[in-house]
């Protein structure tokens, strides 16, 4: 690289610029990979996936709130215990701070509708009381993340979120 020139750096950036739409398409085949876990949960994580989105965007949840909905869990296809952290980290060029906080401390938020069973503290999401993103977190938390897992649910079709996910990752608002 350090024999690199202005040009060559001109070139890949141009062609890197030119390639942005394969994440949004890496992203939706990472959704539909959610299909295949399940791990005890009464639906698998692609139609929870699907279930969140579906109820933020029928709250009125804005267009980046909705898509982050989407891929709240997809890290889980990588790790299970950091799968926020992981979500997070995609979503972060592309979404606004309070969004990208959301997601990496949803399960702090989440755990209080179960870590008691877990033997663990279900009220972690008082750390973040003060945060600018917290109201945001807990309404994610308690109003769709944790009751979409309802196999009855009429959830709207993942190629209802698709252009929201390609609008969303057609340009990173920071690197």
């Amino acid at each position: 690289m350090d024999v690199s020139t202005r040009e060559q750096w001109m070139t890949i950036a141009e062609k890197t610029i030119a390639a942005q739409p394969r994440v949004a398409e890496q992203i939706l085949s990472m959704i539909k990979g959610l299909s295949a876990i399940t791990d005890g949960f009464s639906v698998d994580q692609m139609e929870h996936a699907i279930q969140t989105a579906t109820r933020a965007e029928r709250e009125g949840a804005d267009e980046e709130v909705i898509v982050a909905s989407l891929l709240h869990d997809v890290g889980k296809l990588i790790s299970v215990p950091n799968h926020p952290k992981i979500a997070a980290e995609i979503l972060r060029p592309y979404v606004r701070e309070e969004v990208y906080c959301m997601v990496a401390h949803h399960q702090d938020f989440q755990g209080r509708h179960y870590y008691e069973h877990l033997g663990m503290n279900p009220n972690l999401r008082e750390n973040h009381v003060g945060q600018p993103w917290y109201e945001l977190a807990e309404k994610f938390a308690d109003r769709w993340d944790q009751k979409a897992f309802d196999p009855g649910y009429d959830s709207l079709p993942l190629e209802h979120f698709e252009p929201m996910v390609r609008r969303v990752f057609a340009k990173a608002k920071s690197i």
